[in-house]
């Protein structure tokens, strides 16, 4: 037993899902390129410029006076950093994990203007409203980080601390703590938001809606490129139902010249159809006269046994030429008049003209309501009589006729009780000009009947098809599309 494929079989699910690939590979790569290089940024860059500016300013500020510290770093950093002085040993309160709680500032700054700066930013976060604790109270992985590679850069006894809360703050000794028993009086503030790496949850979100836009284009690039085999797989549908219908070549130059070639397929069947229907009406035409000579001589012979035999053979010679010249008018689906009618109380009429001349023909079923069908009633007749003429012929009677309708299809019946069609012979049965002499007896037949019935069939969006009924013989059903009573 063959597994189904988990690959789609239609060209524009592969399309999509190929551009989609590949559009995620690509992403995936940037994004892990993008995230390297940002590691690489918070190591080679961040830290590093911290540190040497942090070296910088330590050896700066042991070389000025402790009342100009403070103002020196202010307009060293541009007012982005500040120096913060404790006096109250019991501030040094160190928390596990490297962090610190905010230090406490200095009453007194050597410095006014110092002092003010650093006291507008103690009263700034004093004013700030108290908050629940949050995750975006905590530091980011990455400020984690870059605490972890400073400690380790700065390994001359630096200590480097967080503070959480609604303003968090980097802290960065600037007296050496080898022991971690000494008392640190000057600490370096950094405001996080000088050093934040940016907020990847965001960068993330664009990604995301880049790649749901670039999916969105795959979609439309691939019902682009296949939209012109679509409408060509569904002209290739109607012109195997007798229905051809030309294409406007669009899309590509690939899908143009095959929409191209299709109209040009088209011509050219249409131009071989009109040739074989000429010749088929000019043969009849041509015929007429000799038979008629022929019955007239016929008629004059005294030979009773000849007679008789010519009689029959000048029959079957005009049933051919009835064949022809039915196949013709049938095949010419300009010459259709569409109308709405009732398929039961229609059926019953064509059933019962067959079961008043004698025949054996019987309507067995019948649905309890009217149903509305669009057809020509005189091509549809034409299948109706032909198939009924068929089973009588070929099979055995009586012949039993039947109406149903289900899911909005009209299907019509007809079955005999005689040796039926092989289940492999029935496709050709259809074809135009097929005798099936191991089936049937096709003395007088050309061949066209089926052939007609489901060329008409299908010019009513119906389908013929060839079945076995309950005795054994052949079961002909005729589907219809059902239509509503007011339709025209």
């Amino acid at each position: 037993m063959i597994k189904p494929s988990l690959w789609p079989r239609s060209l524009r699910l592969q399309m999509i899902l190929f551009i989609l690939g590949t559009v995620i590979l690509v992403q995936l790569g940037s994004f892990a390129v993008g995230n390297y290089l940002k590691e690489r940024f918070l190591e080679d860059v961040v830290v590093n410029y911290l540190s040497t500016t942090i070296r910088t300013l330590r050896s700066a500020v042991s070389q000025i006076p402790e009342n100009r510290r403070a103002e020196f770093i202010i307009e060293a950093s541009q007012k982005r950093w500040y120096l913060l002085s404790r006096t109250d040993p019991y501030a040094n309160r160190r928390h596990r994990g490297g962090t610190l709680d905010a230090p406490v500032p200095s009453p007194r700054p050597p410095v006014p203007e110092a002092a003010r700066e650093v006291e507008r930013a103690r009263r700034a976060a004093a004013q700030k409203p108290p908050r629940p604790p949050r995750l975006t109270d905590e530091p980011s992985n990455d400020i984690l980080k870059i605490v972890r590679r400073l400690n380790i850069e700065l390994d001359d006894g630096t200590r480097v601390g967080l503070t959480r809360g609604p303003t968090p703050r980097m802290f960065i000794s600037l007296q050496s703590d080898d022991d971690g028993t000494k008392f640190i009086r000057e600490w370096l503030v950094i405001p996080l938001d000088r050093i934040q790496p940016p907020n990847m949850h965001a960068i993330t979100i664009a990604w995301l809606s880049l790649t749901g836009l670039l999916l969105i284009l795959a979609a439309g690039f691939a019902w682009h490129i296949t939209r012109p085999l679509t409408r060509l797989t569904l002209a290739a549908d109607k012109l195997a139902q007798g229905r051809p219908e030309r294409v406007t070549p669009a899309g590509p130059n690939e899908t143009r010249q095959l929409g191209e070639r299709f109209n040009a397929m088209l011509d050219a069947l249409e131009e071989s159809k009109a040739v074989q229907q000429t010749l088929l009406a000019g043969l009849p035409h041509d015929l007429k006269s000799p038979l008629a000579r022929m019955r007239l001589r016929v008629e004059l012979t005294d030979d009773v046994t000849f007679k008789e035999g010519m009689r029959n053979d000048v029959h079957e010679m005009q049933d051919m030429i009835d064949q022809f010249i039915s196949y013709v008018r049938g095949s010419d689906l300009a010459t259709y008049k569409f109308k709405t009618i009732d398929i039961g109380h229609w059926i019953e009429e064509r059933v019962a003209s067959w079961h008043n001349a004698g025949s054996p023909v019987h309507l067995r079923a019948q649905p309890a309501t009217a149903a509305y069908t669009s057809a020509d009633t005189l091509s549809l007749g034409r299948v109706l009589d032909n198939l009924i003429s068929n089973a009588l012929k070929h099979g055995r009677p009586p012949v039993e006729v039947s109406l149903t309708v289900a899911d909005d299809k009209a299907v019509i019946s007809v079955a005999d009780h005689g040796d039926g069609i092989p289940a492999e012979r029935r496709a050709e049965a259809l074809r135009a000009f097929s005798r099936l002499d191991s089936a049937r007896t096709m003395t007088g037949s050309v061949g066209l009947g089926l052939s007609l019935a489901e060329t008409i069939v299908n010019a009513h969006n119906g389908r013929l098809r060839l079945d076995s009924s309950d005795s054994g013989g052949l079961l002909v059903t005729v589907t219809l599309p059902l239509v509503s009573p007011s339709a025209s």
